[in-house]
């Protein structure tokens, strides 16, 4: 099934669909954006999300020509895709990202210093197909993939369960490979205090590509906000992601998203979770503090120090003593080596403080 704009299932009254005047691309809203929504503490939006795999220009910015090589017809080629590609919204290939992002959503109430809890309530695939990406020499091993410089697409179908994304072992090959996928939202954020817009590469305080794999449906971000309204965003549509995402992209592919937005006001955040330097993840089994900076070793010190805090915070855990617990039972994973401000996130057991 593929869902067209305004069409198959749409859970929310709140509805915003990709249009040209409804989306950034290649960077996030800060401050000086207006809101094309605006919505009460508690209410779901339906977020139609387009993948930038497939209208970029290396690409040839032509979704239609692109995935018609890989035996996709017309009907299978999402219109909003086609509309954007067609279209003149402002970007600048040399200097600003790939990402296709919603304009920002007011959340009546924000204030400076609150959180914003973003709830994910669904995550629908539009397409039953995607693509992994690897190009401009980035990636965890630049210089030596692509093998011939140029970009590498990989183009991924899902299996007749909807569930599993196949790939062959060598090109031309039938797909014997497969593997789970589990939808997400690579790029969730409120938007900056700064004047002038952030590139979308590079995520931070403010959330955006952080490129989290946890952020499936049932998990919250709860995220500092920057600025009165919050102005949310999201973006960057996957189907699935490996820690790390070393190749450069993950399997990136459209998705139609509905998340619920809470304010948790600035000292009910601290009872609960401590002064947050930056995005924190909830799941039902895990707090998940997160670390960035543009060195790796760096981004994992910054997730230590954060872990340290919110079991502080939330469990009054003395610091030398949360510090050998993290050393003795928590996972420290890598979110992603390719964002330029690299990421780490650790996964610390609920279930280990009583729920």
């Amino acid at each position: 099934m593929v869902l067209q704009p305004n069409s198959g299932p749409i859970r929310s009254s709140s509805y915003l669909p990709v249009e040209p005047d409804t989306v950034l691309w290649g960077r996030l809203p800060c401050a000086g954006d207006a809101p094309v929504l605006s919505v009460d503490p508690g209410a779901e939006v339906t977020f139609d999300t387009v993948s930038h795999e497939g209208i970029l220009e290396d690409q040839g910015r032509d979704p239609l020509a692109f995935f018609a090589r890989h035996g996709v017809d017309g009907d299978g080629v999402l219109a909003d895709a086609i509309t954007l590609a067609a279209s003149a919204i402002e970007r600048d290939a040399e200097l600003d990202g790939p990402h296709v992002v919603s304009r920002p959503v007011r959340v009546e109430g924000a204030r400076r210093g609150d959180l914003l809890a973003v709830h994910v309530v669904e995550a629908l695939p539009r397409v039953p197909y995607g693509v992994i990406s690897n190009r401009h020499g980035r990636g965890a091993l630049p210089g030596e993939y692509p093998l011939d410089g140029r970009t590498v697409s990989v183009f991924t179908r899902l299996d007749e369960t909807g569930s599993r994304a196949l790939l062959p072992l060598v090109d031309d090959a039938p797909p014997t490979v497969s593997f789970p996928i589990a939808p997400f939202l690579g790029i969730m954020g409120v938007a900056t205090a700064e004047p002038e817009r952030p590139h979308s590469v590079p995520p931070g305080a403010f959330g955006g590509n952080i490129d989290i794999n946890l952020l499936t449906v049932g998990s919250t971000l709860y995220l500092p906000v920057q600025v009165d309204g919050a102005l949310a965003y999201v973006g960057d549509p996957h189907f699935a992601q490996g820690d790390g995402e070393v190749a450069l992209t993950a399997l990136e592919a459209s998705l139609r998203a509905t998340v619920r937005f809470e304010v948790i006001a600035h000292e009910d955040a601290l009872a609960h979770f401590g002064e947050l330097a930056g995005p924190l993840v909830e799941t039902a089994e895990h707090l998940v503090p997160t670390g960035l900076d543009p060195d790796l070793d760096v981004a994992v010190a910054n997730c230590v120090r954060n872990a340290i805090a919110l079991l502080g915070a939330r469990y009054g855990m003395a610091p030398h003593l949360a510090y050998a617990y993290l050393s003795a039972a928590t996972d420290i994973d890598i979110s992603q080596v390719v964002d330029r401000v690299k990421g780490a996130h650790a996964r610390i057991r609920k279930a280990d403080f009583g729920g």
